[in-house]
């Protein structure tokens, strides 16, 4: 794409959308809050600096405190074209753990990063053993656990659509349902999200849906755990799903874990 740095018509706004990734350890999560450092302040204090003008972002969904991302979709609106190496001008301005890996614009002029998306993939990352690089990255686990029987009782997911007992009580969801189209556990491979350490036991969890709700992913995964351990059996499993009451499913995992790593779109609704 063709980058120049022409003044448009006030009336003719122009869409952009950025291909972003963060570390998420030191952030209140994706969205902005008062009094807390959030990865859309940051990335809005950086477009304002670059176009001079407060910008706003909006993202293809939230993250909590402490979750990370290796891809979020994320589009904004200017009444001009992008300056001459804007994606670098970018992320020389944003801190270490966020970076500006694409920059796309769309066809279709009423894109959206949010509603526009087809499905969105997170990984959960477990290992039995303690290692400083992974400690805010993956959840230290020393509990035996089976995973032959957490895939089972993940299985039984794809058979559902309401997932009200994941939900984060108090959420603001219009409705509990979601498409889920994949949901395993596997040992991790040197394409994942998380591969810092060679030869480390390291396990994820990946699981994919149309949408997902407000700590629907991590409640699914301290729920298999507990399943993993002995202590749900999957009939319980099966109960805790048809219950649609998020008390009768495990404590949440950790949020250090949890990684958003793919958005996806129709074809050809990005273009570079």
């Amino acid at each position: 794409m063709r980058i120049f740095a022409l003044k448009l018509s006030k009336t003719h706004l122009l869409r952009y959308i950025l291909d972003i990734s963060y570390l998420g350890t030191r952030y209140a999560g994706w969205q902005i809050q008062p009094n807390a450092p959030t990865v859309q302040a940051e990335l809005n204090r950086a477009l304002s600096l670059i176009m001079r003008t407060e910008m706003e972002s909006l993202g293809a969904g939230r993250t909590d405190t402490g979750v990370h991302a290796s891809q979020l979709l994320v589009h904004f609106d200017i009444e001009m074209e992008l300056p001459s190496h804007f994606q670098r001008r970018l992320n020389s301005l944003l801190p270490p753990d966020i970076s500006v890996n694409a920059v796309f614009t769309s066809p279709k002029a009423d894109f959206h990063a949010r509603f526009d998306a087809i499905y969105r993939q997170y990984q959960y990352f477990l290992t039995p053993q303690k290692h400083p690089l992974t400690s805010d990255r993956a959840w230290f686990c020393h509990a035996k656990l089976d995973f032959e029987k957490m895939n089972e009782a993940a299985a039984i997911l794809l058979e559902y659509d309401d997932f009200a007992s994941f939900a984060k009580t108090g959420g603001q969801n219009h409705t509990t349902f979601c498409k889920l189209t994949q949901a395993i556990w596997r040992e991790a491979h040197q394409e994942d999200a998380l591969y810092v350490v060679k030869n480390m036991p390291l396990y994820v969890f990946t699981i994919q849906a149309d949408r997902f709700l407000r700590g629907m992913v991590r409640a699914i995964v301290g729920t298999l755990v507990r399943v993993g351990e002995g202590k749900i059996s999957l009939a319980e499993f099966r109960r805790i799903i048809e219950a649609k009451n998020r008390s009768q499913a495990a404590e949440n995992a950790p949020p250090q874990g949890l990684f958003l790593t793919k958005v996806v779109y129709p074809e050809g609704f990005l273009q570079k």
